[in-house]
């Protein structure tokens, strides 16, 4: 056995780089360190451009916190407290599938001691101009460190809540803000054409309805419907879908959406329809009932989203959202974010599965 003595003397040290410090932050920026640890957490009670300084600067320097760092975990700590937003009119809240993401959203905030207050929106009625507005003074009294947004709302209403706040949206996706989302999987809707080609379907057409704020994620799900169409060799045209071309004026009423599905049809031999969320879809079998036509045997019919069918309805094709799993997700990137507000934006999509239903057939 040899062994191997080490003398103190060859023992080399790394040099050790002095990290930036909060002190040294405030120092430069010539503010409390108190106002340096609220710009770093994203406080609303900090103004924005001073929180953009203080980031900004912490950023070029290689500011970095520890990240063992959490937030209020103690039983005895006061709980944080966090807000989430629906953007959706009280009048459609028959087929909405924010309760299963809320139920998400609830239970994960039970596990990290999150307090949760629900504020449902009509998106359309919300003024940015208007900061005395419900829920402007709801986040200033109740101190709310950050918000989950639910549906869509007006882009620059969205950029102006992010500035106070940490944002998360679910289910909507903005392009030029920096906030991070939480969504489903669109693309999973190529594999729905799949299916309905080997069924014998060659000309499949989409449908979404036109939505006066957000419909985003409806174009998100064409895009996914016209990548299936050209893998499998399928034709694609214009006048089979609804509700997308610019060219075409939009379709406003559901009875108009089926009047037109209606003559494609029966026309151009369209003989299966992938509708961009399960409420379009029931609404559609229904409508065409009326017009005469039976789904499955007149027309094949798949949604997105796994709502549970409406009474006298079928159980429809369709791929089924983990609703409850985006609501958790969104909350633990929303802690996430309030730790590191400067850390890059992040997407995270949840797969979905497909429900095997009554209402795709072989191609007639």
């Amino acid at each position: 056995m040899f062994l191997l003595h080490f003398k103190a003397s060859c023992i080399f040290e790394m040099p050790v780089m002095k990290r930036t410090s909060q002190k040294q932050l405030a120092r430069l920026l010539n503010v409390s360190r108190t106002t340096i640890s609220r710009s770093l957490s994203n406080h609303p009670a900090i103004h924005p451009d001073t929180r953009a300084k203080v980031q900004a600067l912490a950023g070029k320097l290689g500011y970095s916190k520890t990240p063992t760092r959490v937030i209020r975990r103690s039983k005895q700590s006061k709980p944080l407290q966090i807000g989430v937003l629906i953007g959706m009119p009280s009048v459609n809240l028959g087929m909405a599938t924010f309760p299963a993401v809320l139920q998400g959203i609830r239970d994960r905030a039970a596990i990290d001691r999150v307090a949760v207050a629900v504020i449902n929106l009509d998106p359309t009625g919300l003024d940015v101009q208007n900061l005395r507005q419900p829920v402007f003074q709801q986040i200033r009294a109740n101190d709310w460190r950050g918000t989950i947004l639910i549906y869509p709302f007006a882009p620059e209403v969205v950029d102006q809540i992010s500035r106070k706040i940490s944002t998360i949206s679910v289910l909507t996706e903005y392009d030029h803000l920096l906030i991070d989302t939480v969504d489903t999987d669109h693309s999973d809707i190529i594999g729905v054409i799949g299916r309905l080609a080997r069924l014998g379907h060659r000309r499949i057409g989409f449908v979404t309805w036109h939505y006066p704020v957000g419909g985003r994620w409806a174009s998100r799900r064409f895009s996914a419907y016209a990548e299936g169409i050209f893998q499998h060799g399928l034709k694609f045209d214009p006048a089979w879908t609804v509700n997308i071309h610019q060219e075409q004026p939009p379709l406003t009423d559901p009875g108009a959406v089926a009047d037109y599905v209606t003559r494609q049809t029966r026309e151009s031999a369209v003989t299966a329809w992938v509708c961009a969320a399960d409420h379009q879809a029931y609404q559609l079998i229904a409508d065409l009932r009326m017009r005469g036509l039976e789904v499955p045997r007149d027309c094949s019919i798949t949604g997105f989203d796994g709502i549970v069918p409406p009474p006298g309805m079928p159980q429809l094709t369709t791929l089924a959202v983990a609703h409850a799993d985006i609501g958790a997700s969104a909350v633990s990137r929303l802690l996430s974010r309030i730790l590191h507000p400067t850390s890059p934006r992040r997407k995270i999509l949840v797969e979905t599965s497909l429900v095997e239903g009554a209402t795709v057939a072989r191609a007639r």
